[in-house]
């Protein structure tokens, strides 16, 4: 099996935090990420793992009645990286309604 380079990495983490940031604050199982990315659910777990040591997102190792989860997990973007991101998504928007703005003056 060929290895995936870094760049291809990136891209796939940005899917899930993405993934992640959308669905916010559910958290959703391995499975149900690997299905949304279309990758192989042990490929998603590594990634996901690698996101959590970056504090990227938060593991849920319990349902929401307490019990701990034998071997699922349930996954959710960190609270930092959920401010991070409604950060980044405001401005950009905030950019885009400028750039719409003046282009609708200019054809007036």
């Amino acid at each position: 099996m060929p290895k995936i380079g870094q760049e291809k990495k990136d891209k796939i983490s940005e899917q899930i935090l993405h993934h992640l940031f959308t669905i916010s604050p559910q958290a959703i199982f391995t499975s149900s990420i690997s299905k949304e990315i279309a990758r192989d659910e042990e490929f998603i777990k590594a990634m996901l793992i690698e996101l959590e040591k970056k504090k990227l997102v938060v593991q849920v190792n319990k349902n929401k009645d307490g019990t701990e989860y034998a071997k699922r997990q349930r996954w959710r973007l960190s609270n930092q990286a959920f401010e991070v991101y409604a950060k980044h998504q405001s401005n950009q928007q905030a950019v885009k309604q400028a750039y719409f703005s003046s282009e609708s003056q200019q054809s007036l």
